[in-house]
């Protein structure tokens, strides 16, 4: 059913909840799993202290991940590079939190309302409210 997972993380707790839905749902599908976080723009360069913090905070996941886990640390929007990394892999699935990776208050916060609205495959939206 889902053969490649997508799912947008940051270092929040509801960001973290989304990954675990991930993870647990690649195991479950035997799916490649691909984590993803956005830095800042001026991150790209690959010895810049914000990318080798992103890719150890999303390689920390790789003991209770699947084994085809990839990770993506990408200078951009969020929502931008969720879908970005989505499109080129041919994802099957996007699980997002609905909280925004930004803090929004709402309760469809702006990356996962375009991610859904945006997306070329079927999109989780997990409840991270609680």
């Amino acid at each position: 059913m889902f053969g490649r997972i997508v799912v947008g993380v940051a270092k929040t707790e509801s960001a973290r909840r989304a990954a675990d839905i991930a993870i647990d749902l690649a195991t479950r599908y035997g799916a490649d799993l691909h984590m993803v976080t956005a830095i800042s723009r001026g991150a790209s360069a690959r010895d810049s202290d914000e990318r080798r913090g992103a890719e150890g905070f999303l390689t920390s996941y790789a003991t209770v991940a699947p084994s085809g886990m990839q990770t993506h640390a990408v200078p951009g929007d969020p929502a931008d590079v969720v879908l970005m990394v989505a499109e080129e892999i041919g994802a099957d699935l996007i699980v997002i939190g609905n909280r925004s990776m930004r803090g929004a208050r709402r309760m469809l916060g702006s990356v996962p309302n375009s991610i859904a609205h945006s997306a070329q495959c079927s999109v989780l939206v997990v409840d991270t409210t609680s």
